[in-house]
């Protein structure tokens, strides 16, 4: 058969094994195993940073990290400490513990509660709350974790033997796999304010407990057991840890250069990816393409549908996409642990049916009422000591919204109408005072502010409708029937949130996965942990363990601060 002129362009021109569209903690974790592999690697970024929900910006030489609030299972022998130690990126991370005593701090109504990082510890003090619940306590928080660890297990079970046992050995998971988490609550667990307080979480998925999948939320609620840590530097430093990684191995790296779409052989039956064509018009050719990109603007934008199998088609049509957010950025000057702030979370919500009020958040108009009832609240300046200024502290506090409201901006681009500038003034406004009920007095002391909206995360993160955390995560969208890692399309590969898991360590196993699939291994051999990587964990609440390196640094940090104060 003659070959065309495309065939003959792509073997003049190509370049690359493997083209990773996207450099969020999926793409660079598949990056980083692939070109540690030998494969030449390239890795093309939209935006003018790497890193995707994990990058950090600065605002008035304050850093913020939209997507990285929290890490968990980072103790020695955890699955994330030794996927950062498989990776080789461990010596180059440090991480704070954050408050062990209440990591979470829970605000239901006027009802306080202090999640612990130590999963008998969180039992104890539940019962203590709620004595008629003990048993049920006992016996919910115990399924969850069974659960869990069956689910975690399900990778290595293998052989006949095994797998012979699999319905034995997996039988928690089994019999709760396709019920909701408000059906198995319901179960066990009767006081409300209880459900409530054990449901907090639904916010690191989006997803209020009668949608939620009950497995997905033990994966999380396990996942954070142990309690929570954050990374010194923010998402960025975790960020340039991977890219660093990418770099050693001889992977490139280009940010502001967006892809258009993902070039497709010319077969009409057996169409193969072969390469992107970027928004300047240049073609780039590889082996393989992944995409690190959500489902939606991979396979209804970078691929086009006309392309898909009616099958995919169908399964598009089908698919929602989780929440979309309104997140605030503040700098202010006041005594924060004064205040009553740690290095916790808060999660402040009103005292009532979690499922009636998603209800309410996701389905009303978020410009009517004075506050917002329902925040995420997190000082990262406290969570990494390393970063305060000796006088000025930063805040991050998101709230989830429906997108619709802001539909009719969706084609703005960075020269934004006034009447999307109004409603931004209105909700950042309705953010504020939200704030001021876990932090009295904090609008005095506002020293700059910044809302990001779902336009937001759209311009920066090219996310379909502004989504925080891929596909919905709901039954229909999770486990087997989630989106696959390999496509239908020959030499097309997914990773990240809508694929094996969400969040920073979710996405990052996603994209080992991705890449033990090209590789032809398995996941656990890409990220055994390597003997000479060892991360650093300090206490954020603590500072006497910390380094001498550690406190000289945050000594110039505050001489610095105080000099440009005095010629201001």
């Amino acid at each position: 058969m003659a070959e065309t002129e495309q065939d003959l362009k792509r073997q003049t021109s190509k370049k690359y094994d493997t083209i990773i569209i996207g450099s969020g903690a999926g793409g660079l974790a598949a990056a980083i195993c692939l070109a540690r592999a030998g494969q030449k690697v390239l890795v093309l970024e939209q935006h003018d940073v790497p890193g995707g929900w994990c990058h950090s910006f600065y605002l008035n030489g304050h850093r913020f990290t939209p997507g990285v609030h929290y890490v968990g299972l980072l103790g020695e022998g955890e699955a994330t400490n030794d996927l950062y130690r498989g990776l080789g990126i461990a010596n180059d991370l440090v991480f704070f513990r954050m408050n062990p005593d209440a990591y979470e701090h829970v605000w239901v109504g006027k009802e306080r509660f202090n999640f612990p990082a130590n999963f008998d510890q969180l039992i104890e003090r539940l019962s203590q709350r709620f004595p008629k619940e003990k048993k049920r306590i006992y016996k919910y928080l115990d399924l969850t974790r069974k659960v869990s660890e069956e689910l975690y297990s399900l990778p290595y079970i293998k052989g006949f033997w095994q797998k012979l046992t699999l319905p034995y050995r997996t039988r928690h998971f089994g019999k709760y796999g396709l019920f909701t988490l408000r059906r198995v609550i319901n179960w066990h667990i009767k006081d409300p304010l209880l459900k409530n307080i054990l449901n907090i979480q639904c916010g690191d998925h989006g997803v209020q407990p009668r949608k939620a999948a009950f497995v997905l939320h033990c994966a999380l609620m396990y996942h954070y057991f142990q309690g929570g840590y954050y990374p010194m530097g923010g998402g960025g430093a975790l960020i340039k840890a991977m890219t660093n990684a990418v770099k050693r191995y001889k992977g490139e790296i280009r940010t502001s250069t967006e892809v258009a779409k993902i070039l497709l052989s010319d077969d009409a039956i057996d169409k193969k990816a072969i390469g992107v064509q970027l928004a300047n018009g240049d073609q780039l050719f590889a082996d393989r393409i992944i995409s690190n990109a959500d489902v939606g603007i991979t396979y209804q934008q970078l691929i086009g549908t006309e392309n898909l199998s009616q099958k995919l088609q169908k399964k598009l049509a089908k698919t929602k996409y989780s929440c979309t957010s309104l997140m605030l950025f503040l700098t202010v000057d006041m005594d924060v642990r004064a205040a009553g702030l740690d290095s916790g979370n808060i999660w402040m919500m009103p005292n009532k049916d979690a499922d009636d009020f998603y209800d309410e958040i996701l389905n009303t108009d978020i410009t009517k009422g004075e506050a917002f009832e329902g925040m995420f609240i997190s000082c990262t300046t406290l969570k990494d000591p390393a970063s305060f200024d000796g006088k000025h502290h930063t805040i991050e506090a998101i709230t989830f919204i429906d997108y619709s409201i802001f539909e009719k901006y969706k084609h703005e681009k960075a020269q934004r109408s006034q009447a999307y500038l109004d409603l931004k003034e209105r909700l950042t406004q309705k953010m504020i005072k939200g704030l001021e009920k876990a932090v009295p007095g904090v609008k005095d002391h506002i020293v700059h502010q910044e809302l990001g909206t779902p336009i937001t995360n759209e311009y920066y993160i090219n996310t379909t409708r502004g989504n925080v955390y891929g596909t919905e995560k709901s039954l229909k969208h999770i486990g087997p029937f989630a989106f696959k890692a390999k496509s239908e399309i020959e030499n097309l590969y997914l990773c990240g949130a809508s694929i094996l898991s969400h969040g920073v360590a979710g996405a990052s196993h996603s994209g080992v996965d991705t890449a033990a699939i090209i590789l032809g291994c398995l996941p656990d051999d890409l990220k055994a942990p390597q003997e000479d990587q060892h991360l650093r964990i300090y206490e954020a609440e603590d500072p006497s363990g910390y380094p001498e390196w550690m406190l000289a640094k945050m000594k110039v940090k505050k001489a610095r601060a105080a000099a440009k104060l005095e010629t201001i």
